[in-house]
């Protein structure tokens, strides 16, 4: 089936069903893992995934809805590298152990060492690091779930928004993101597997950049003119 022909309906359900519980599994896991749902600070975290996580996919529905069709349908799609699905794993298995551990860390008390000021200053941070994945997400109809040069729906380079300033700004704001939850929940054992995620994201956003540049038209000369990947003024 081609990358932009219309969705079965049963997947159509799949994906929605699937995208709520992915909602859902986020503070489960967390206030789970907590023993309590008397813990502020990770409200202000769900509030702030949430927002940004519905928001975002508003947006793209009424501006580009294929590109929710590509991210729905990541386990099938055509083209990506065995490494990409291992890194994706890494990825997931990190961010979610991180919830858990953040959650044990506050039952537990294990941290609770972040000053308030620091614990404000990272919910900025978090909420700076969605921004820049979501605005990403906005200006990009070819952003994908998986790292595959989406041929069968006629891919091009972006080069606006903030892939203006770093080629891969979405990895850019979710390491932002992660590095700010131990922090803004002052629970900083979560910080070990939240540097396991950061690590597959920065190897992933590597080989990504080395694929595009070789096999999506026009990337190497996009990369001459934009230098950096993840940090401007640094890598």
């Amino acid at each position: 089936m081609n990358a932009s022909s219309p969705m079965h309906p049963r997947k159509i359900i799949r994906a929605v069903i699937g995208f709520v519980l992915f909602l859902l599994f986020v503070p489960v896991l967390l206030f789970t893992s907590a023993g309590t749902t008397d813990w502020p600070m990770a409200w202000v975290y769900v509030i702030v995934f949430l927002a940004s996580t519905l928001s975002s996919r508003l947006i793209v529905l009424k501006r580009n809805p294929d590109t929710l069709h590509e991210r729905a349908r990541f386990t099938a799609s055509q083209g990506t590298p065995s490494w990409d699905r291992i890194l994706f794993a890494v990825n997931a298995f990190a961010g979610l152990s991180a919830l858990v551990v953040a959650g044990l860390d506050h039952r537990f008390g294990w941290s609770a060492i972040i000053p308030k000021t620091g614990r404000i200053l990272a919910v900025l941070v978090l909420a700076a690091g969605h921004g820049l994945g979501d605005w990403a997400m906005v200006v990009n109809r070819f952003f994908s779930a998986v790292a595959r040069v989406q041929k069968d729906r006629g891919q091009v380079v972006v080069t606006t928004g903030p892939y203006r300033i770093m080629r891969h700004p979405a990895y850019a704001g979710a390491i932002l993101a992660s590095l700010a939850m131990p922090v803004m929940l002052d629970a900083l054992w979560s910080m070990v597997p939240t540097l396991v995620m950061v690590a597959a994201m920065v190897i992933r956003t590597r080989l990504e950049d080395g694929m595009l540049q070789a096999e999506l038209d026009g990337y190497q000369r996009y990369a001459e003119e934009t230098r950096y990947r993840l940090m401007p003024g640094l890598w």
